[in-house]
């Protein structure tokens, strides 16, 4: 039930909403269909700029908003759509009217779609444990360090999701192999100019998590594959 005014900032006196609080953190948005679309459109510039400016009649002020987005969303109204094991109850036409409430210039801006499928009994009973999160923290850390020590001279950019244009062509070079791989991939999905650089980007922090100094085609194939 979130307003404008309340997730991007506003008011008679202006003031910063969620994703200015949210500033170099998280931004957790739950049920993602279920926020106002209006609400949700003006998230677009914002994610883009990493600042949102709010104008009034004596003046405008800008507030930074270079925050994380994580949403999570049910497939459909009932939840059950694509499951293997329970049927879904949604009309065709209502699955898609719910999936259209996030739009397509919103969903070409979130880098990484995973689709969460249901988890058997025996994963759920076993006792088989996972990486540690000081083993994932650890290497995190080193992909981090090596992104602090690329971004030395530009005082505005401490990561890989930071780079403009400039520094993608300087840091994202590809193989000709992985250059034939993109050009397969924009002609098949129909990329956008946009998901082209968030993708060499993406695939330039996997290569960082994996100790490669150039970005392979294992590395670029992942980072593909995370596209809607």
């Amino acid at each position: 039930t979130i307003s404008h005014a309340g997730l991007v900032g506003g008011g008679n006196v202006p003031k910063p909403g969620e994703i200015s609080l949210a500033h170099r953190g998280v931004l957790f948005l739950d049920e993602f269909p279920e926020f106002g679309t209006r609400v949700l459109e003006v998230m677009r510039q914002p994610m883009e700029d990493k600042v949102v400016t709010i104008s009034r009649a004596k003046g405008s002020l800008t507030f930074s908003a270079n925050f994380q987005l994580i949403a999570a969303m049910n497939p459909c109204p009932c939840g059950y759509w694509g499951d293997t094991q329970k049927a879904c109850t949604c009309a065709p036409a209502v699955v898609t009217k719910y999936q259209k409430r996030i739009s397509g210039p919103l969903l070409d801006r979130i880098d990484i779609h995973i689709e969460v499928p249901r988890v058997d009994y025996e994963k759920l009973s076993g006792n088989k444990l996972g990486e540690t999160s000081e083993s994932i923290r650890k290497r995190v850390q080193t992909a981090r360090d090596i992104q602090n020590q690329r971004f030395t001279n530009a005082s505005d950019i401490v990561c890989n999701a930071d780079m403009r244009i400039g520094e993608v062509r300087q840091f994202c070079q590809l193989q000709p192999e992985g250059q034939s791989l993109m050009r397969a991939a924009m002609s098949q999905l129909n990329l956008s100019a946009r998901a082209y650089h968030r993708i060499l980007k993406l695939s330039r922090t996997i290569a960082d998590l994996a100790g490669s100094e150039e970005i392979q085609s294992p590395h670029l194939a992942e980072a593909l594959q995370y596209r809607p």
